[in-house]
Parts: C-alpha cells; structure tokens; sequence
C-alpha cells in the first residue's frame, strides 16, 4: 500500500522537478522563446492548482483507487502525448491535460495512507513517503539534465511510463480495498470559476509581451478572468459544500501563513526558473551542469530542515518563518554580482547557500504555524488549500517573468529577475514577523502533532511544473 502511495505521487514529482532543465532544448527544437517556456510550465500549473481540491472531493466520492488509477492513466497517457509532441501548441496542450491527472494523484496517494495507517504507523508512513518523494526532486534535474545532453528532451516525458505501469500492476495485485465518503457534494461550478479565474490573467500577463496590454486579445481574457475569480470567493462563500472553506482563512495563523507561502512559492518557482534557463542559454552551460547548480539547495535542505523544524518546535514557528526568507532573499541578491562569463563558484554558489539555509529555516515551521492552527479534522482541507496557493503562486510568478525580464533574457534581465525573487522572499519574512503567532502553550506538543504539508513535500521544487 505504502509503495502504491509513493510511487504514485513520484511519478508527479520527478516530472515536476525535470522540466526546467529541458526548456531551453525544447524551444530550440519547436520555437517559441521564453513565450512557450513559459508556457510549459504554466499550462500544467492552471489544471494542477485549480482542480486538485476538486480531485480531493472526487476522491472521497468516487473512491481514492479509482481516482489514483484514473490519474496514473491520464498521466501516462499525456506524458507520450508530451514525448511525442510536433509543435510546441500541442506540447502546451498536453501539458494542460497532464496537470489535470497530476491533481488526482497527490490527495488520492495520500488518502490511501490516511485511510489505511492508523495513528503512529500513519505518522511514520507519511514519513516514509516524504522520504520516497525527496528521490524524485534530487534524481529529477540530473536525471534530465543527462537525459537532454545525450538522447533528448523528450524522453525526460517517456521515463514516467516504468513507474506508472509499475504503480498499474501493483493496484491490480494487491487488490487495495477502496474507500469512499457519504454525502459528499462538488462544487462544479466553483471548479469552472476558479479555471477560468486562473487561465484569464495568466494568458494576458503571458502574451502581452506579443500583443500590448491595449490590445483586445489581452485585456477581455484579463477582465474576464478577474471577473471569474471574484465569482469564484461569492460562490465560495455562499455554496452549501464549497471547494475552500473560507472560514479556514478566518484563523490568523492560516490567513497569515498561506500569504506568507505565496511569497516564498512565487519566489521559489521564479528564482529556480530564471536560474536554469540563464546558465544554459547565456552562460552556455549544458544541461547536467544547470541541473547540478541546484543541487546544493536539495541537500542542505536535507541536512538543516528537520533541526528548525525541532527548534521551531521548541520556540515557536514566528521568528523562524520570519528570517528564513529574508536570509533566502539576501542569498538572491548575492547573485547580483554574476557577470558574463559566469564563475559558478565565486558568483552563484555563494548566494545558492545562503537562500539553502534560509529556505531550511523556513518550511517546517511554515507548516506547523499553517496546520498548528487549524483542528485535525480540519487538516486535510487545510493542507489541501496551502497546497493550492503555492501551486497558484508558482503559476502567477512564471507568467510575470516575461514583463520582468523585458521579453529578453539576458545579464540584465537575470538581475531584474533575481532582485524581484528577492523582494517576494523579504516579503514573506516581513509578513510573517508582524502576523505570525506563537502558539501560548506547549508549541512543541502542537509541532510534533502537524502533518506534513504540500510546502514540506514541495519545498526543493525549483521550477513550477509539478
């Protein structure tokens, strides 16, 4: 049951952590320029972050096998849609799909462990399953960088087949007994909303570079979309089962927390972006270098992020989440001092530390200030939410880096764009700092009672694509 739940959600996450390093192949090979990396990553982003509360309704009505069988097929079959791409239209095409089987794989994975580990086994295979899923973010990039240097970009999409066909064979043989929820209602329309809210303005902050923000091509997508998304809090706020509570965000801690995610997420999936891409298309490093830049972010995490996470126990979350982001952000602007050519190690490394100790002082207590608030019962929905704002966070800041960088990417949009990572970083130390609270009794009983987060899972994602 374990290896179901980790191998299901594995093949999401190394398709997420391996995209990055072959955006630059790719519109080398199909056209496009920074429009369609954009794009890649964002078509998958608008389907992954508005449907996976959806996915995580569907699951309890439907049953947790049939929905985690459903998106292990889905994605396998847009990952060889993907692989087999002729132009980047239908590339970005497939991608949107993929997204949508990618919602149903994490809360389905997921479920089956709550739904079939009890108290003290439950927390040790959650553990267990965090530990599988880290593999995939540390193996993605250099498996796609070697991937794209010697047989090409598209089979970073063709290695989710094994693990996907693997993960098939094991649901038949073991016969996992499903598990479904009475009186469980979807709310259809605020899915539709919230697509749209999503799609409207991420498709004008894209383009507008192709068309002006003048242009009717641009500005009804983008009134629209507004539009769609005030639509969406009404219908929220007023359904009998909505998707979001919006009661949750009536608690200080999860309001504060989820703002302070947004910042951290958009930072996270700009900065991993804007740094892959730049080493590759203007330092001219090939892939597998790109991809081993970030290593060091991945294993420091590694190393630093359970001893915050105990401290932050024993003191409170607040001061934690407050200079984690702010020592990341300085670790960005750092990276100012990066020239043509790039010296790695005197001009990025020094910087990429920097952000690696911030960014593991930060997520555990993230997490526990986020779930620490609200009741267990509420802890699904809750991690499902935080889940939701940082891949919408993620989404938001990749269609920015386009206005922010000039449409050109090159020393002088890298600065843009890393002084701007920066700035979202700083922001999220400084909003924790004035809204955080430290829990008044026992913080170290509430730390050890949180159940890992999508933050916590997803913190070493450098790119927005999972």
């Amino acid at each position: 049951m374990l290896w179901i739940a980790i191998l299901a959600s594995f093949v999401s996450f190394l398709d997420g952590s391996v995209i990055n390093v072959a955006l630059p192949a790719i519109s080398r090979e199909l056209g496009g320029g920074l429009t369609t990396q954009q794009w890649v990553v964002d078509a998958y982003l608008i389907t992954l972050g508005s449907l996976i509360l959806v996915a995580g309704s569907l699951s309890d009505l439907l049953g947790r096998v049939v929905i985690l069988r459903a998106g292990l097929i889905g994605f396998g079959a847009t990952s060889v849609m993907c692989a087999l791409a002729p132009t980047a239209d239908w590339l970005v095409l497939a991608r949107a799909l993929q997204g949508v089987a990618g919602a149903l794989l994490v809360p389905s994975s997921l479920a089956l462990i709550t739904s079939n580990f009890d108290e003290a086994p439950r927390a040790k295979a959650i553990g267990q399953w965090t530990a599988g899923t880290t593999v995939a973010f540390i193996a993605g990039p250099l498996l796609g960088g070697v991937l794209v240097d010697s047989v090409g970009w598209r089979w970073i999409f063709g290695i989710n087949v094994l693990p996907i066909a693997v993960t098939l064979y094991l649901l038949a043989v073991l016969r996992v007994k499903d598990v479904r929820k009475e009186g469980v209602r979807i709310d259809y329309a605020g899915a539709v909303l919230c697509v749209l809210g999503l799609a409207g303005p991420v498709y004008a902050l894209i383009e507008q570079g192709n068309y002006g923000w003048g242009s009717p091509l641009i500005l009804m997508p983008l009134v629209l979309g507004i539009l769609c998304l005030a639509g969406f809090i009404w219908r929220e706020k007023t359904a009998k089962h909505p998707l979001l509570p919006l009661s949750l965000f009536a608690v200080r801690n999860f309001a504060v927390g989820n703002v302070a995610t947004a910042f951290v997420y958009a930072a996270l999936s700009i900065g991993g972006f804007i740094i892959v891409l730049f080493l590759q298309q203007v330092a001219g490093f090939p892939a597998t270098s790109a991809a081993l830049a970030l290593l060091p972010v991945s294993l420091v995490n590694i190393l630093l992020a359970s001893w915050f996470g105990s401290l932050a126990g024993r003191f409170g979350p607040r001061w934690f989440m407050a200079f984690g982001p702010v020592l990341a952000g300085v670790g960005y602007l750092l990276m100012l001092a990066s020239e043509i050519p790039v010296n790695y190690w005197t001009q990025l490394m020094p910087g990429i530390l920097l952000f690696a100790v911030g960014l593991s002082a930060t997520v555990a207590p993230l997490t526990a200030a986020i779930l620490g608030s609200i009741s267990e019962q509420q802890a699904g929905i809750g991690s499902a939410a935080n889940n939701a704002v940082s891949r919408v966070a993620g989404l938001i800041g990749i269609s920015l880096v386009g206005l922010v960088m000039g449409g050109k990417l090159d020393l002088d949009g890298f600065h843009r764009v890393v002084t701007v990572t920066a700035v979202l970083l700083i922001l999220g130390g400084i909003v924790s700092a004035v809204g955080i609270q430290n829990p008044r009794e026992r913080p170290a009983v509430r730390a050890r009672q949180k159940v890992p987060s999508q933050i916590t899972r997803n913190y070493r994602i450098f790119r927005p694509g999972r």
